[in-house]
């Protein structure tokens, strides 16, 4: 039987205004917003001034409200907000990825003390449905890897670089003005935001919690007029990926931008779409694709989690229930071009395997296999561009030989 939800709901930018409005267009869930909880008083809304309180406590300590939902920027003070609810006998809906990220085992652990789900849907990839399809179609599905385009905005951003020849600096603030992008932009051109989510589908596709900054991860802001114009002359495009796969007892991750070619299946996913990719070892690899930025797509998300709470579901992370306990590691290799600008900054030595390079427009490039960890190290100097190479599995290369590498 269906339950009428009395929601409070914290935060109105984006998300929440989109909540609001697929809310009261929606006719099949059967829920309330009482109270909405801003910071900034006088600020000029849409809707009626007396929904909105400045008092944290007129929603946490209000018991007719059974459903806190959560859609501020901070992380650390959305993590408090959770935390509370879940201690005065609240469910909660988020949608604030680098809260969940940075505290999601302890979350999970807070949900078994006090009883109460914590559904997060809309904090990975907006509208596409991939946590619940991770813990109820793939529940008994060995799950060999989870990749694909988590972030919108730097999706939007290739692509008009790529296809309208537009500029970096151009496409960002146009990612921006219609609020795609974050408000800080360094989460989502820097790959933090897709490492957020990565963090998030690692816990429900393998059942392993780790700390997000364990993730290796590269942005698209080192991206040189070399790598733009390397995958013009080759009919590439680029795109910033997100992949987590199982290697034996293992499992390996990795956000980074590649080079993809036109019939690869992520190369037609554009503008502020998401895709996420999934191999199962009995369903076999699917992909899943929709708009992953945007104030109703997540806001539908968000709304779907408010509906399935009317049915009492929570997660029930089941693969953390398994036998075979995975572990976290780095101690991989992946096949990169690594384009520079400061003669010596990159040597064949850095490789652990060496294929070849080039030098063009005052800019030196070289290909072959790195450790996972040369990565990290170069994300942290100037003037250094790593895109994973055209031609080649999403998946790092856990020993390399240079027969089995695909390009030159």
């Amino acid at each position: 039987m269906k339950k009428n939800l009395k929601l409070g709901l914290f935060g109105f930018g984006c998300v929440g205004q989109g909540l609001y409005h697929v809310l009261h267009e929606t006719r099949g869930v059967k829920a309330t917003i009482q109270k909405i909880c801003v910071k900034t008083p006088g600020k000029p809304r849409p809707i009626q001034e007396d929904l909105f309180t400045y008092n944290k406590q007129d929603i946490l300590g209000d018991p007719e409200i059974d459903v806190v939902v959560e859609l501020i920027d901070d992380a650390n003070a959305a993590f408090e907000i959770v935390k509370a609810a879940l201690q005065q006998g609240k469910a909660v809906v988020t949608a604030n990825k680098r809260m969940l990220a940075e505290h999601l085992e302890e979350i999970y652990q807070l949900q078994q003390t006090y009883q109460r789900p914590v559904l997060y849907e809309g904090s990975v990839c907006g509208s596409i449905p991939i946590i619940r399809n991770l813990e109820e179609y793939y529940d008994n599905d060995l799950i060999n890897s989870v990749e694909g385009i988590f972030n919108g905005s730097t999706n939007y951003i290739l692509t008009k670089v790529f296809e309208e020849r537009q500029s970096y600096g151009d496409a960002l603030k146009k990612a921006q003005e219609l609020g795609f992008a974050e408000s800080d932009p360094s989460l989502d051109v820097r790959a933090y935001d897709p490492a957020f989510k990565l963090t998030i589908l690692i816990a429900h596709a393998f059942g392993v919690f780790i700390a997000p900054e364990r993730l290796i991860r590269f942005g698209i802001d080192k991206i040189s007029a070399t790598d733009l114009r390397y995958a013009k002359d080759h009919q590439l495009s680029i795109k910033l990926v997100a992949r987590a796969f199982k290697e034996g007892d293992k499992i390996y991750g990795l956000v980074a931008p590649q080079f993809v070619n036109e019939h690869h299946p992520l190369s037609s996913v554009r503008n502020e779409y998401n895709a996420v990719s999934v191999e199962g070892a009995f369903a076999e690899k699917q992909l899943f694709v929709g708009k992953g930025a945007g104030s109703y797509p997540t806001g539908s998300a968000v709304l779907s989690d408010v509906s399935a709470l009317t049915y009492d579901y929570r997660y029930e992370y089941k693969k953390r229930h398994q036998e075979n306990r995975l572990v976290f590691s780095n101690e991989a290799t992946v096949e990169v071009v690594v384009s520079f600008t400061k003669p010596g900054q990159v040597t064949v030595a850095d490789f652990a395997v060496f294929t070849g390079g080039f030098q063009a427009a005052g800019q030196q490039s070289l290909s072959g296999a790195v450790h996972l960890e040369k990565i990290r190290e170069w994300s942290s100097q100037e003037g250094i561009s790593v895109i994973l190479a055209p031609g080649v599995s999403l998946r790092p290369l856990v020993a390399a030989k240079k027969e089995d590498l695909t390009y030159a």
